[in-house]
């Protein structure tokens, strides 16, 4: 898939203002014409690969901070906002975001930045909370960290050479350079624990209830801890958290991205998707992962120059509560809203435990998603306590989901399930689920009448 153009014109134009130039005198540093310089500034103008080079060259900064640095995480993110039903009468479109972000980068942050700080309403969350703050910092990398990538595949790599069984290979490794032995042990003794390090004793104990796919990633996770330490410091540096919650919970996300990708390794993995299709079952064998792991895998395929399709992760319980949202490079309102449509068979997979459900939908604006949902089962759980059950849902774009092994039989241009991001969000006519009326639409009575919804409301 063709790379995005790189339009970052507020953070050149940041760059320039702390250097204290004009953009006359920033131009003959670059070399290049005060005319484009401004094209540039006003994202008119894609930065060129060989821009890109002359900044990092002459001014002291990272090039990534580019593409990471977009006034209130960027288009996609200011129109997750905007989806809040307090906005839903204004019906502001993407090209109006688009060039709001352009000439006022500076206005659409502020507005990020207090939309964040009052909690508001069901698009984003409140800007205080932990784990709201890391999912932030997580789109804004769009959760692809080349450098974990790049470690673990080597490292992977190296592995393999010593022993076919990755297990053991680890396991090995931790006993021989880092001076840990693995001792698996009964659930009574670790009750209510899946894994703990034993500093004094030198051993990472692992309870018995988890499966051999679990126990690869605990062990590989305990390995990132050792191994892959500059790089996720780095990362935690870079991120700059305030709340000490956050930082943790941002480590414990990026050792458990690293320990995914020694699992399944990003140019193997990624090799592995195109030949099958993406078929997550037989993904799940070729590697020795869990269902959830390689879900949660094909939303971080964004590797310049080697892009697997842009999925997005969700995870709900039998509430509707998700505890995981990964839009990736998708974009997907689906994953932001806390609102979600009993439509989608998202909410059905809790009816036929362990079964693909695939389906097609389409959302207000149009876009069109097939989408995949399974439930899955945390590990740890013994009889008689009680059980977590969760439904994940993936998804990619319509449009690009033609070599999805999950797609054959559908006619991807044909009829789609026509959802919504919830009642409180969702203007669609006479749907037979509509719980409550749009957020800022009057209720419409009328004892005459009896329409296909128990609901109808002024507009409609």
């Amino acid at each position: 898939m063709a790379d995005r153009k790189l339009l970052a014109g507020h953070a050149i134009r940041r760059l320039r203002r702390s250097a204290g130039l004009t953009q006359a005198a920033m131009s003959e540093i670059l070399s290049i014409s005060p005319s484009y310089l401004n094209l540039v500034e006003r994202n008119q103008r894609p930065i060129s690969a060989t821009l890109l080079i002359k900044l990092a060259e002459s001014f002291d900064f990272d090039p990534r901070a580019l593409a990471a640095g977009e006034p209130g995480g960027g288009a996609d993110a200011i129109r997750r906002r905007l989806a809040d039903p307090m906005f839903a009468d204004l019906e502001i479109d993407r090209t109006e975001v688009e060039e709001w972000l352009a000439s006022a980068p500076g206005g659409a942050a502020a507005f990020a930045r207090v939309f964040d700080r009052i909690g508001g309403g069901t698009a984003v969350g409140s800007g205080d909370d932990p784990v709201t703050l890391v999912r932030r910092e997580i789109e804004r990398w769009r959760n692809h960290f080349a450098d974990l990538d790049a470690t673990a595949e080597a490292l992977a790599d190296e592995l393999r050479l010593g022993a076919g069984d990755l297990y053991g290979a680890i396991a090995e490794r931790l006993r021989a350079r880092h001076g840990l032995t693995i001792r698996v042990l009964p659930a009574d003794v670790l009750p209510d624990m899946l894994r703990r390090l034993d500093l004094h004793a030198r051993q990472l104990q692992l309870s018995e209830m988890l499966d051999p796919a679990s126990r690869t990633f605990a062990v590989a996770f305990q390995l990132g801890q050792i191994e892959a330490k500059a790089e996720i410091d780095a990362l935690a540096k870079g991120a700059g958290f305030t709340d000490r919650a956050a930082e943790r919970l941002y480590r414990r996300h990026l050792l458990g991205y690293f320990a995914a990708a020694l699992m399944m390794p990003y140019a193997r993995f990624l090799r592995g998707c195109e030949t099958t299709g993406y078929d997550i079952e037989l993904l799940q064998r070729r590697f020795g992962a869990g269902f959830e792991q390689v879900a949660h895998r094909l939303t971080t395929l964004q590797r310049v120059g080697a892009r697997g399709l842009p999925f997005f992760m969700i995870r709900i319980d039998r509430a509707g509560q998700a505890s995981k949202r990964y839009p990736g490079a998708s974009g997907a309102a689906l994953v932001e809203a806390d609102g979600r449509c009993p439509l989608w068979r998202l909410h059905h997979a809790f009816d036929r435990p362990g079964s693909l459900m695939v389906q097609l939908v389409e959302l207000e604006d149009g876009a069109r998603w097939l989408t995949m949902a399974r439930t899955v089962t945390p590990q740890g759980s013994r009889f008689g306590a009680v059980h977590a059950e969760f439904a994940i849902g993936l998804g990619v774009a319509a449009s690009q989901a033609g070599v999805l092994a999950a797609a054959s039989g559908f006619d991807l241009a044909g009829r789609a399930m026509p959802i919504g991001l919830g009642c409180r969000a969702c203007f669609r006519n006479d749907c037979p689920q509509r719980s409550i009326a749009p957020a800022g639409r009057a209720l419409l009575i009328n004892e005459r009448e009896r329409r296909t919804s128990a609901l109808t409301f002024a507009g409609d």
